[in-house]
C-alpha cells in the first residue's frame, strides 16, 4: 500500500533590498528561483506580476530600503513587501488602460486571492518602522 502523501514543510525567505530600481529585477529573478527550487512553478507567472508591482511601488514611492518576503504553507503562497514609509497605500480610483502608473494595487487586487497591509516594524527590527503590503495566492485544487 502506498504511503500517504505528506504536505511540504512551510518555508519563508526574506530578501532585504536597497532603494534602487534594479532591485525589481533582482526580486523577480530571486522569486522565480525560489519557486522553482520548491517545485511551485504554477505560482510563477502571477507571483512575479504581483511581486513586481509591490516592489516597484516600494522603490518608486519611498526613499528608504525595502524587503521582499515569501512564505509558503498549506498550498498558499504569501508575498509581502515591507518599505520604510508608514503612509497607507492609496490604490488609484479609476486608472485608465493607457495610464503609465497607478494600476499596481488594482492589479494585485485582481490577481491575488486576498491582500492587505499593516503598519509595522521590519521583521528583525533592522530597518525601522514602515508598512507591510501582502497578498496571498492559493493553489487551485
Amino acid at each position: 500500500m502506498p504511503e500517504p502523501r505528506t504536505a511540504p514543510a512551510p518555508w519563508e525567505y526574506t530578501l532585504y533590498i536597497p532603494n534602487d530600481p534594479r532591485a525589481v529585477t533582482i526580486c523577480r529573478r530571486t522569486l522565480r528561483l525560489i519557486l522553482a527550487a520548491h517545485d511551485l512553478p504554477h505560482f510563477t507567472e502571477v507571483a512575479e506580476l504581483v511581486a513586481t508591482e509591490l516592489v516597484t511601488n516600494a522603490v518608486q514611492h519611498t526613499k528608504g530600503p525595502a524587503a521582499l518576503r515569501l512564505r509558503a504553507e498549506n498550498g498558499t503562497l504569501r508575498i509581502g513587501v515591507w518599505d520604510a514609509d508608514p503612509t497607507p497605500p492609496r490604490p488609484a480610483r479609476h486608472p485608465t488602460p493607457d495610464a503609465e502608473s497607478g494600476r499596481g494595487l488594482a492589479l494585485v487586487h485582481s490577481c491575488a486571492d486576498t491582500w492587505g497591509w499593516v503598519r509595522q516594524r521590519d521583521v528583525r527590527n533592522l530597518i525601522g518602522t514602515g508598512k507591510y503590503i501582502w497578498c496571498e495566492l492559493t493553489a487551485a485544487a
